[in-house]
């Protein structure tokens, strides 16, 4: 048997009836922060390249998937086999480069194969809301701002007046990857020091560009 199949096994015997009782107690909701904090500390080992722990770490959330996969197959919804299937199908569509014919030279033509047919897949899907895509509600807000922002750019959204693109531009022209990291962490530090919530504060103030951006779409870019 594999790795995999006794992985599956030994979850399946602490979900039992005469298993763990924490872990029998355990539904998607309750396992939510036990998944962020997992991938945090997953992170965290990147950010060091400590290969040394990553393993361990790469573990610890393989096995919230696994868990959230055996909740499913109790209830007969599907199992950790149709999830593996269904990515693995997703891959292999996505990349025809690779298992079908044509040739890509370089990663932007891959990215935008990919973007081509991931927005021929959600032809087929729900339909999206506004004009901008669907974003998990949990994206943390730096990744939240940053797809907005994306979004704008992709789509040639009338931002102006909304996001000042001169000053986007200007600040892009600075940065460099230390320097951002010491703005940020700057800014951190006298938020909290002002007793601010930056996280917060900045999904706020990205919900509120989002909503002004649709508005004027929706007003025909006035």
């Amino acid at each position: 048997m594999s790795a995999i199949e006794d992985l599956k096994t030994t979850m399946a015997r602490l979900r039992a009836p005469d298993g763990c009782p924490w872990d029998q107690e355990q539904t998607h909701a309750s396992l939510v922060r036990c998944l962020i904090d997992e991938v945090s500390e997953l992170i965290d080992t990147i950010d060091r390249n400590d290969s040394a722990h990553m393993r361990e770490e790469l573990g610890d959330v393989l096995i919230q998937i696994v868990f959230h996969a055996r909740i499913e197959e109790e209830a007969g919804r599907f199992n950790f086999d149709d999830v593996a299937r269904e990515i693995n199908e997703k891959l292999v569509r996505r990349h025809p480069h690779v298992f079908g014919t044509g040739k890509l030279n370089t990663s932007e033509q891959v990215i935008a194969k990919w973007e081509e047919i991931k927005a021929t897949e959600k032809k087929n899907g729900p339909v999206a809301k506004g004009v901008f895509k669907e974003l998990p509600p949990r994206l943390p807000a730096l990744m939240f701002a940053e797809t907005i922002w994306k979004q704008i750019e992709k789509k040639s959204l009338p931002a102006e007046g909304i996001v000042d693109a001169a000053q986007v531009k200007a600040l892009g022209a600075q940065l460099d990857e230390a320097m951002l990291g010491k703005m940020l962490f700057e800014l951190a530090a006298a938020a909290r020091a002002k007793g601010l919530d930056p996280e917060g504060a900045l999904r706020l103030h990205a919900t509120k560009v989002m909503s002004d951006v649709e508005a004027r779409v929706q007003t025909g870019g006035q």
